[in-house]
């Protein structure tokens, strides 16, 4: 672990030097619902936009964010990221910055679809992919996912020292950097991820210090039951573990 933490340290560090008392928050944003009728796993593929309910989630956590003091609003480059950051940038009159490390970990799945109840499991050609759940073997290992995104989030805190910053991401790198700073093992249950579409996974700062990590559901309201954190798949349910 030491290791990892120090190569994750020189990822992140950066040259400018703050005092202990700035306190700055940098808050990973869910993107909202996307259109995708198919069910498939979207992944890193271009062309995938958010859906008018997901157009809405992202209305409602830019009216919940439009009081507070963001100075750096910052978007995975894929396009519902993007759609997601924009309306929380207008009210600060900011504009959307991309940063390349806060996109979707890669899957060799993606365009095909993937849940619960569609033999995906039971096809023969999947096997090779599902040898290794720790690493893991059907994509981006989760310790890469995590280097990427604590730079991404040092990044972050750096171009907004003493205020806030939001950067719309997906889910499951938002739930491995998370797992990652709270202690927990990187692998896990995707059903038990607590990352719900458009929800803030809220990082704290002092100075360069990361002090609490703090989790809420601005649109709550507007998410479908079955995509809601812990709630029991439903069969054919790639999407919702949409990314």
């Amino acid at each position: 672990m030491s290791d990892i933490s120090n190569d994750i340290s020189n990822e992140s560090g950066n040259e400018n030097s703050s005092s202990d008392s700035d306190i700055t928050v940098v808050h990973l944003m869910r993107h909202g619902e996307v259109d995708n009728p198919a069910g498939v796993l979207y992944g890193r593929l271009p062309d995938y936009h958010l859906s008018e309910l997901g157009r809405k989630m992202a209305d409602r956590v830019a009216e919940h964010l439009a009081g507070r003091d963001i100075r750096y609003v910052v978007a995975s480059p894929l396009e519902r990221a993007r759609e997601t950051a924009e309306p929380i940038a207008a009210p600060h009159s900011l504009d959307v910055a991309s940063d390349d490390r806060l996109i979707e970990a890669a899957n060799v799945f993606q365009g095909k679809t993937f849940g619960v109840g569609d033999g995906a499991m039971k096809r023969p050609a999947n096997w090779r992919h599902l040898v290794n759940p720790f690493r893991p073997s059907w994509g981006e290992p989760y310790i890469e996912q995590v280097v990427r995104m604590m730079a991404a989030l040092g990044a972050a805190r750096d171009a907004a020292r003493g205020r806030e910053a939001v950067c719309v991401s997906h889910q499951l790198p938002i739930w491995v950097v998370r797992s990652f700073v709270e202690r927990r093992r990187l692998w896990h249950d995707p059903r038990k991820r607590q990352c719900t579409l458009a929800s803030l996974t809220s990082f704290t700062y002092e100075g360069d210090t990361l002090v609490s990590v703090g989790y809420t559901e601005p649109a709550r309201e507007l998410v479908p039951a079955h995509l809601l954190a812990g709630a029991k798949p439903v069969k054919g349910g790639a999407r919702g573990f949409g990314a």
